[in-house]
């Protein structure tokens, strides 16, 4: 079986979707490496790229045309500056033309050249799509891919894209943990980084997952100063900031950290620490929504789940900084690599529940570690979030990442912190559904639900609240 690590788990990239935006935007980064290694760049007259599924049939709210524009220019979207992303889609959209790679000028219209086949779905995956490159000696080049969520790709033959890799310490399963804990008397952060030493070395382990918080708690403070409309016709109002402005009454800080010293002296109550979760959470997955720059953690629509308890922790709970925080991202990661090998993280093939229920159950892992948990609480923390999440459909107004999905990430981050409580005062051994019968509950739930509620905005909310949306 795959060995994944926690920098496939969490990635740096562009809202608002990990299928439908970074997923696609990593195919098309692909095709063109390809083309590019068979010296055929300049033979390329025109490129026309096909969505299947759901990414036809929700693809325009996610950006999906955004992103394959964007990859097939040669952007990457760790590294982009978020204000090129609109820019450069803008320019495409106006002009008809595509520089691709970076390199060369080709004729493009989005409205032609990009297909949406919402009737159409193609075997291995709800989130399927082909890119054809014709060249100028009419021969043609094309390959086809699977978005399988959290941004992870598969092209046609099943291969997916990860290197292939030998970890120490192998974990397919959660039984898998429970065995090398037991064995080497360790916690879950302390295996995970084990095998993640197989890869690289303790300073640049840690030197990554900082580098991944110091983007999420970036995300939170530039949301907090932000107020408005988001974009894609639903009119839905940014909240974060008012939340924001609520508590700390006299203004936002100069810069993140600042941020978190002012939350940290100021008094709270229960209603207030809530309403801070909240907060937290609003922030990063309006950011998403906005085509801002967040971190898939497992997914984007469900990416305020797991920066909200993280920064909770580090606000309201005693801690030990950077420790705290690789201990809490790297136990978050592995739970969440349980759940993309045992079931999907993929909202087109499992519902919500496949999204903010894996997002909520890797946070209340992680939570649970840094409090002192054990190995065994830290597993029914995340087995009890699960469970609670069991059967969440995914009805997106409109195909946007926006209704229900924003305030979904505020309810996952409220039940990891719920689930992470009740197992810490709990025996684990007394449980009666271990973490490996919840993973395998949710992917026979997953078989089984109706795929108008798989992110196809074709049921649920979707289908009763009809709406007009513009192109992003």
């Amino acid at each position: 079986m795959e060995r994944i690590s926690v920098f496939d788990i969490f990635k740096i990239g562009i809202g608002p979707s990990s299928s439908h935006t970074m997923g696609p935007w990593k195919a098309a980064l692909d095709f063109i490496n390809s083309l590019q290694h068979q010296n055929l760049i300049d033979r390329v007259e025109k490129i026309q790229v096909e969505l299947f599924g759901s990414l036809a049939k929700t693809g325009m709210g996610h950006g999906t045309d955004l992103a394959v524009i964007l990859g097939l220019a040669g952007h990457h979207p760790e590294s982009i500056p978020v204000d090129w992303v609109q820019k450069i889609y803008t320019e495409v959209q106006n002009s008809h033309q595509l520089n691709l790679a970076n390199s060369k000028n080709i004729s493009f219209n989005p409205e032609t050249d990009i297909l949406f086949h919402k009737d159409q779905s193609l075997p291995a995956h709800a989130n399927g799509m082909t890119i054809r490159a014709f060249l100028v000696d009419e021969n043609s080049i094309s390959e086809t891919y699977y978005s399988i969520g959290g941004g992870f790709i598969i092209k046609e033959g099943n291969k997916e894209f990860e290197e292939v890799r030998h970890m120490p310490y192998p974990i397919d399963t959660a039984e898998d943990i429970r065995k090398w804990c037991n064995s080497m008397q360790i916690s879950i952060a302390q295996l995970v980084l084990q095998n993640e030493l197989s890869l690289q070395n303790k300073d640049q382990i840690y030197a990554g997952i900082l580098k991944i918080w110091k983007v999420m708690k970036d995300c939170i403070y530039q949301s907090c100063l932000k107020s408005g409309e988001l974009p894609g016709g639903l009119k839905v109002q940014r909240r974060a900031k008012k939340l924001a402005d609520n508590l700390l009454k006299d203004g936002m800080p100069a810069n993140p950290d600042l941020f978190i010293q002012k939350i940290q002296t100021n008094p709270t109550d229960f209603k207030s620490t809530l309403n801070w979760l909240s907060c937290f959470a609003l922030a990063v997955n309006e950011e998403n929504a906005s085509f801002g720059r967040i971190v898939t953690a497992p997914t984007n629509g469900a990416a305020g789940v797991i920066p909200a308890v993280l920064m909770y922790h580090i606000c309201f709970n005693q801690n030990k900084g950077d420790e705290d925080i690789v201990r809490f991202l790297l136990t978050a990661g592995e739970i969440g690599s349980l759940f993309k090998k045992g079931a999907t993280i993929s909202a087109a093939m499992g519902g919500c529940q496949a999204e903010i229920g894996v997002s909520s159950a890797m946070a209340a892992a992680g939570l649970t570690e840094v409090m002192g948990g054990s190995f065994e609480q830290c597993m029914m923390a995340a087995e009890i979030a699960m469970e609670h999440h069991l059967g969440m459909t995914c009805d997106p107004i409109g195909g946007l990442v926006q209704v229900p999905c924003i305030e979904r990430n505020t309810m996952g981050a409220i039940k990891a912190v719920t689930a992470a409580q009740i197992a810490m005062e709990s025996d684990p051994t007394k449980a009666l559904v271990s973490l490996d019968a919840v993973i395998k509950t949710m992917k026979e739930t997953a078989f089984d639900m109706n795929h108008k509620y798989k992110e196809t905005a074709d049921g649920g909310l979707a289908l009763h609240i009809p709406v007009n949306i513009v192109e992003c």
